[in-house]
């Protein structure tokens, strides 16, 4: 409904209404979620790396490039195939969010509005990545936490910084925008306006009654069209597999077998799986206190219970030593391996503090002898033999062409199969063969297929998965042009019936509309046209329908509330097929005063729009007076690099 307010702004009716409330809406920083921005080094001299300055906060390519592979990678968690093409649509709000975050650091920096160290510490302790065990702030946690963002300390304190800033500022500004009911009430009221009118299709199907073109006119046609009929580039390519299916035959032999098992006797001696509850605890009283009451037969939950939120209690099931050593280090590992069933083990130190474990069960497990692991190590073996195979041949390819074979020399001295495509565009189909069809996993040979020029050397691309390499090399180039006239002569022919129908549609639409006006109906007008098309229908709606259609409003419903009464429009079906013409019959003024409550909700939905609006004018002043400046040239270079994947 909000959207609609703003659309009927433009109104005559609806800009002294709304005024100075503004269509941009304020762009979230970095504290709704870190993985959004980037940040970085401060400092340097405006230059051909910097894409925006605001006072003494700069922002560079490096930290662009950040921000967009986060995105990149966010984008990547509901589709996996996304790309920087697929995410462009975001650069500018990315730059503008980091630009408004650097506003407010400009700003806090030249006004002496510190934030202390403290303060930031306090901030990253917050974030749920950087907790350990006992819930408490853990270094370990919190350089992981770095790692999977691609983010430096700095970098969070900076963004953290930023976030602070946004509400300590903004927030005072935004709270309690209050727009009154008189500014409300004349738009309720509009929402409740009711029309009524008719409306007719004008079908396309119609008026393709008689038309046949002629050679000349279907040459014509098709001359001015000819952009309608190109066919892309179309290539053959020829492929060949370096994948399983080549070294199917390698294998390992039984001394590979017998001397990998004597290496890793561990891995096959018995070994025992343990279910443990593990309490832990910052300092080692409170962990002795914990040891004598679990030692004393209490559950460990209520041995820890005294504790309370300073014991974090585990229950751990079926743990092998490793996966526990994983957990509670390898000194707490040693203990409770070393313990009997029921025992109490600890208090032991740890990298997250002092440990107590009770050993709640014990399932012993059997080791296993060199013919009972056989298959499974053959199976690694195998595995890695036949890999590394692959690895040689590929190398042994890729060192013929760098040498200067050419593709047949290169792939018949390793003795590699070779596919060859008919002629197919990049998207794989060919219109040779329309049953024809590329297997999936030789995608990325088929991209770059395209990709390199007819002369360069052949490529050798990894497959995705297991499936290995491929070694590609354009053959047949067949430049992209307009199909001949001759073999697409029914295809030209329908669509110069379509075009002279559609013309001929419009034509007779904009006459329907022309004369329905005043009292004259459109049927009326139809009738003395002579037009042959379906009769007119009544239509009626108030115009609040059209706000909770979010949008998706029936062209019709469209025209009904922005034509005067008395007066008909046309326009175009985005559906397509033909054109609508639709008259406004009867216009009924709305009163809010008898819908107090639809007042009080456009009253709120305004007021949270002018709370936006203030802080998004606040940070525009802000720039002005610190002098932002885009570096426009930078920026576009970026960004095309960007999609070209230089970057």
């Amino acid at each position: 409904m909000l959207s609609f307010f703003r659309r009927a702004s433009n109104s005559k009716i609806g800009t002294w209404i709304v005024g100075a409330i503004g269509l941009a809406i304020l762009a979230g920083f970095a504290m709704a979620d870190l993985s959004n921005f980037g940040t970085g080094n401060i400092g340097f001299g405006m230059s051909s790396s910097t894409l925006a300055e605001v006072g003494d906060q700069k922002i560079s390519e490096r930290e662009m490039s950040d921000a967009m592979q986060r995105r990149l990678q966010q984008a990547r968690e509901q589709k996996p195939d996304a790309d920087y093409a697929s995410i462009i649509g975001d650069f500018d709000a990315v730059l503008g969010a980091l630009i408004d975050q650097r506003t407010l650091l400009a700003f806090a920096d030249k006004y002496g509005f510190p934030l202390s160290k403290r303060l930031i510490d306090a901030e990253i302790a917050q974030i749920p990545q950087t907790k350990g065990l006992n819930g408490q702030f853990n270094e370990q946690s919190y350089q992981q936490f770095l790692a999977a963002q691609r983010l430096s300390d700095g970098e969070v304190r900076q963004i953290l910084a930023g976030g602070l800033l946004q509400r300590l500022l903004l927030t005072p500004i935004a709270t309690n925008a209050r727009i009154p009911v008189g500014m409300a009430s004349p738009y309720a009221s509009m929402l409740l306006e009711q029309r009524e009118g008719e409306a007719a299709i004008v079908p396309i199907d119609s008026f393709k009654a008689g038309l046949q073109p002629n050679d000349a006119q279907l040459q014509q046609f098709y001359t001015a069209s000819r952009a309608r009929y190109m066919i892309p580039e179309q290539r053959v390519l020829r492929i060949a597999r370096v994948g399983p299916e080549q070294v199917a035959g390698i294998s390992a032999s039984d001394q590979e077998i017998a001397a990998y098992y004597n290496q890793n006797k561990a891995t096959y001696a018995a070994s025992d799986t343990r279910s443990l509850s593990q309490a832990v605890v910052q300092d080692q009283a409170t962990a002795n206190g914990i040891a004598q009451r679990a030692k004393a037969g209490q559950p460990m939950a209520n041995a820890a219970a005294p504790a309370g939120a300073n014991a974090a209690v585990t229950e751990l099931t079926d743990q092998t030593r490793a996966a526990y050593a994983g957990v509670s280090g390898d000194k707490a590992a040693a203990a409770v391996f070393s313990a009997a069933s029921g025992a109490v083990v600890g208090p032991v130190q740890s990298d997250f503090g002092w440990v107590v474990v009770k050993v709640n069960s014990i399932k012993a497990a059997s080791g296993k002898t060199l013919d009972q692991a056989r298959a499974e190590i053959a199976a690694r073996l195998n595995a890695d033999k036949r890999k590394g195979a692959i690895e040689d041949t590929v190398d042994k390819v890729q060192n013929a062409l760098d040498e200067g074979s050419n593709f047949s020399e290169a792939v018949g001295a390793a003795k590699l199969p070779v596919i060859t495509t008919p002629l197919v565009t990049a998207n794989g189909s060919s219109r040779i063969d329309a049953s024809y069809k590329l297997t999936p996993e030789l995608a990325p040979a088929l991209k770059t297929g395209f990709e390199i020029a007819p002369n360069d050397p052949p490529e050798v691309v990894a497959l995705p998965g297991e499936a290995g390499y491929a070694i590609v090399s354009p053959g047949e180039v067949v430049p992209a042009a307009p199909a001949p006239l001759v073999s697409i002569r029914a295809q030209v022919a329908a669509d110069w019936i379509n075009d002279q129908a559609t013309q001929r549609a419009q034509a007779a639409a904009t006459q329907i509309a022309a004369k329905a006006t005043g009292d004259v109906s459109i049927a009326n007008a139809i009738k003395s046209l002579g037009i042959a098309i379906p009769p007119p229908q009544p239509i009626s709606a108030r115009r609040i329908q059209i706000a909770d259609a979010q949008g998706n409003v029936p062209p019709a419903l469209k025209i009904l509330f922005t034509a005067a009464a008395g007066k008909s429009r046309m326009a175009p079906n985005p559906a397509g097929g033909g054109y609508f013409v639709v008259k406004v019959n009867k216009i009924t003024p709305g009163n809010a005063l008898m819908s107090p409550g639809l007042i009080g909700q456009v009253q709120g939905e305004l007021s949270q729009a002018a709370a936006q609006d203030y802080a998004q004018q606040f940070v525009a002043d802000i720039k002005k007076q610190l002098k932002a400046e885009r570096n426009e040239s930078a920026i576009q270079g970026f960004r095309a690099r960007l999609l070209s994947g230089g970057s």
